[in-house]
């Protein structure tokens, strides 16, 4: 029997007004509970969430900074379930190019933590990345890696300042389990895409290019890097069934096991959309690790979780989302900026 009635949980989301964080509102008033969500919009969106505030009568929001103190006490008052997913954060340019801005995670992070222990908090699921990987283990694209929750250890190599912070908030977390007794989960997020997701992320931006009907047809790196694409619906179920299962502190992946590459995703994209045109590779922009993909069979055995939707299926659920959601004279004013920023 399930142990966890949301029913009689009190629920913060940090970062709720994003594209994960949205959704996982969703889920977490679909399944009954009450949703305290706490984004300062920086990246977030009110309008993700609108709905539930003025209708569901089940959400509280705020707009606050959690790096401040007092705003992260205010937060944590009178909740039971955590999810911590506000970040510092961007897609791979922003990852790359921006040490300073997810260098603040270490102490958001920190923050969250110790006030969610001083509030009394039962439990906490920190959204972390497949970025706290060792980078020399993602280099070969012609090697077929999946890359297991153990293979984080020393000698510790993660992957920009984006994955440090991640990598020591799971450490934190664990920590905080052991000497203090508060339930934890870290999910890994492999790739996240689908509705709501941004241009800032791979596959986002791959859709808006085909949007604007840019020629040629822009790829950053040679077209060989691998990743798993995750659809966001699986991502927000695998997040809930930590909250459920895991209490220990351990970390789990929550990602495909299918290895796509870049080119392979771009040809789906010009086909799905019609916009079949010349590609034009950029081999000197970011590209990230060559080859990042989870292997997941943790979260089978843990959560009894495992991706529903396939590349393929979900790539055309989210181009259709994209098409009715947005203008083209938009998407081209901000296109560039997104690459590279949050």
């Amino acid at each position: 029997m399930n142990s966890f009635d949301w029913t009689r949980k009190t629920v913060l989301v940090t970062g709720g007004a994003s594209f994960i964080g949205s959704h996982l509102v969703d889920a977490l008033i679909a399944r009954g509970a009450w949703v305290r969500v706490i984004d300062d919009l920086s990246s977030g969106k009110y309008s993700n969430i609108a709905h539930q505030v003025e209708q569901s009568g089940h959400v509280e929001f705020q707009q606050a900074d959690l790096r401040d103190t007092v705003a992260a006490r205010f937060a944590l008052r009178s909740v039971q379930v955590v999810f911590h997913l506000a970040a510092d954060h961007g897609g791979r340019g922003y990852v790359q190019l921006h040490q300073a801005g997810p260098a603040s995670n270490f102490f958001l992070d920190g923050l969250v933590f110790w006030e969610a222990v001083r509030a009394g908090v039962e439990q906490i699921v920190f959204a972390s990345s497949g970025c706290v990987y060792p980078n020399y283990m993602q280099t070969n694209p012609a090697e077929e890696v999946f890359l297991r929750e153990r293979d984080v250890r020393p000698p510790h190599d993660a992957d920009n300042m984006y994955g440090w912070a991640k990598l020591m908030a799971e450490l934190t977390l664990k920590a905080y389990h052991i000497e203090h007794g508060i339930g934890a989960a870290s999910c890994r997020y492999f790739t996240v895409y689908g509705p709501r997701g941004v241009e800032n992320h791979a596959v986002m931006a791959m859709i808006a290019r085909a949007f604007i009907k840019q020629d040629p047809f822009e790829v950053w790196g040679d077209g060989s890097q691998i990743r798993n694409w995750t659809y966001v619906s699986d991502i927000v179920e695998g997040t809930i069934l930590a909250a459920e299962k895991i209490h220990d502190g351990r970390a789990v992946n929550l990602g495909t096991m299918e290895r796509i590459r870049v080119a392979d995703a771009v040809d789906l994209v010009q086909e799905y959309t019609g916009h079949k045109v010349p590609l034009l590779f950029l081999p000197d922009k970011p590209v990230g690790p060559l080859n990042r993909v989870a292997d997941n069979h943790a979260a089978k055995e843990l959560l009894g979780w495992e991706p529903k939707i396939k590349f393929a299926d979900g790539l055309k659920k989210t181009i259709a989302w994209y098409y009715r959601a947005h203008e083209p004279e938009q998407v081209k004013a901000k296109l560039e900026a997104m690459l590279t920023g949050r």
